[in-house]
């Protein structure tokens, strides 16, 4: 097993939370079986097979969020597509209830760890995987989504996309967008705002009366990218007691190696304080991770890197689950 024993430790006292993997995109496209374990084909090109059971125990993960990916510039049928990922982990679960569970709240999470057992969560990543339809949420929320980020690549009818397809600077949530914020809080669903522009994710945070997350992003004041969320939103997020998923692509980061992810999550807490800095690898997400973070085996490594760099076993463990289980208490589900 990678890293070393006190990364171990810290580990096992605080079972790691991932908050955005699209594996069951793989699940669905390719039958990438979940229960086994894969290497990728090239470890320092590959965008895919980055997660399944075996290497999230290997890699001390507790729980893993698994992103529900439709085309986000299909118009119809996108809600097709995630309930066939929703499908997938619901036989995943059938075929391994020993190994994996699926859940809903910080709980749930906690009774699975007793028993020894990986905890499975699902978040949709886009709301244009709603086909425009407001309740479309409710029936996701009763099949276990736990949040939904409002944009991904293109526009949608919620809002605009911080770049793709149909990207306005200027314009900010529709009131689409603003009933589906009010609608996920009723529901108990966590509002992502991954991939939303400026404008759109002030609206939310300033409206938002639960804390919103954003689950897989980089940060401007490490690394200027389109893709990576500035202070004024960090600080934002914080003021709703939000966390901020820090994603593992060297892309984003401004390099490779562990060095630009400790980077990344040391410029959240110096902004947005300890309580908002989490895990958002994007791992099977089509992108290459970094080399150090090439799949969920690989997650201690990170660990030992904080604690070289000088971060407490306390901030650690709030890095990789403390404050994610925060926001699942504070935002339980509802229906």
């Amino acid at each position: 097993m990678l890293g070393s024993d006190e990364a171990r430790a810290i580990h096992a006292e605080h079972p790691a939370i991932d908050l955005h993997a699209d594996t069951l995109m793989w699940s669905r496209w390719v039958g990438y079986d979940l229960a086994e374990r894969h290497e990728p084909p090239f470890p320092r090109a590959a965008f895919a097979g980055h997660v399944d059971l075996p290497r999230l125990v290997e890699g001390g993960i507790g729980a893993q969020f698994f992103g529900l990916v439709s085309l986000p510039f299909s118009k119809r049928g996108n809600a097709a597509a995630v309930e066939q990922q929703i499908d997938a982990l619901d036989g995943l679960v059938a075929a391994h209830p020993g190994r994996v569970r699926k859940v809903l709240s910080a709980s749930e999470i906690e009774a699975a760890a007793r028993d020894g057992v990986t905890s499975a969560l699902l978040g949709i990543e886009g709301a244009h995987a709603l086909d425009g339809d407001l309740e479309q949420l409710d029936r996701f929320a009763r099949r276990g989504v736990r949040y939904l980020g409002l944009l991904h690549f293109s526009a949608n009818e919620a809002g605009y996309p911080a770049f793709g397809r149909g990207r306005r600077d200027s314009e900010g949530l529709t009131a689409f967008g603003k009933a589906l914020v009010r609608r996920c809080e009723s529901l108990g669903v966590i509002v992502d705002l991954s991939h939303i522009n400026k404008r759109g994710f002030l609206d939310a945070c300033e409206m938002a009366t639960l804390p919103p997350f954003v689950s897989h992003t980089g940060v401007a004041g490490a690394y200027e990218h389109w893709r990576n969320i500035d202070d004024e939103q960090l600080r934002a997020l914080a003021d709703k007691g939000g966390v901020a998923g820090v994603i593992f692509c060297p892309r984003f980061l401004g390099g490779d190696g562990l060095d630009p992810v400790v980077a990344h999550l040391r410029h959240i807490i110096d902004v947005a304080g300890e309580d908002t800095p989490a895990l958002g690898s994007d791992w099977d997400g089509m992108i290459v991770p970094t080399r150090d973070l090439r799949d969920a085996a690989h997650l201690p490594l990170l660990t030992d890197a904080l604690l070289k760099a000088g971060f407490s076993r306390r901030v650690i463990g709030k890095i990789l689950r403390e404050n994610v289980m925060r926001v699942l208490r504070e935002v339980p589900p509802r229906i």
